[in-house]
């Protein structure tokens, strides 16, 4: 996994956004957390988004939007790039857009991580796969049996998604992974904000009198 042109919710152009001193960066590392966008979210690719975070370093971030399916099932998807469904209980599922990088592009959230050509293990269950192999595993075997598949995915450049978080674009909670696999698109920003003891009205109040 890669981040080219990796572009998050801030400015489009990484040379528009404040340098940052080392005393200001935050030294926290959120893989596998969630992102919850603010009320305030200027870029329309992330208004009222959950975000998983897959990867968080030094060199930037990497994560995918969970609560937003386009108009795609899976069963069209995997008719498209010619790969046979023949597992039950896939072919109704909704395909994501996962963010603005590389929508071309499919990636596979899934659980358990398993043994794939390209995957970025996040935690010890779960694992982000750009490669055809876990496609064609679903299609045949319906494995792994937790999955969301997305086009694209949102990037952050390094230090990027720092400064998001300290001009209070988004709020983060650790990850749970019965809300994105579990649960259907729409309740999962809800669940997520549950977790903080906040739902997203009295978040409109806070940013309304900020």
């Amino acid at each position: 996994m890669t981040h080219p042109q990796a572009r998050g919710a801030g400015a489009k152009n990484p040379g528009d956004r404040r340098k940052m001193s080392r005393m200001e960066t935050p030294t926290a590392n959120f893989t596998h957390h969630f992102l919850i966008a603010m009320p305030n979210m200027a870029d329309p690719h992330f208004v009222r988004t959950l975000t998983y975070i897959a990867e968080h370093n030094e060199q930037g971030a990497l994560g995918i939007i969970v609560n937003r399916p386009i108009d795609m099932t899976l069963a069209a998807l995997f008719e498209r790039i010619e790969v046979p469904l023949e597992a039950q209980g896939f072919e109704a599922q909704p395909v994501y857009f996962g963010g603005p990088v590389q929508t071309d592009r499919g990636f596979v959230l899934h659980r358990p991580v398993g043994d794939w050509h390209s995957t970025l293990k996040v935690s010890e269950d779960v694992g982000l796969t750009s490669s055809r192999d876990v496609l064609q595993a679903i299609g045949a075997h319906g494995e792994p049996k937790d999955v969301l598949v997305t086009l694209g995915y949102a990037g952050w450049a390094a230090g990027q998604l720092e400064q998001e978080l300290m001009d209070n674009a988004w709020l983060t909670v650790p990850a749970d992974m019965a809300i994105v696999f579990d649960l259907p698109p729409e309740e999962r920003l809800a669940a997520a904000m549950q977790k903080l003891g906040v739902d997203f009205a009295n978040l409109s109040e806070v940013a309304g009198h900020a």
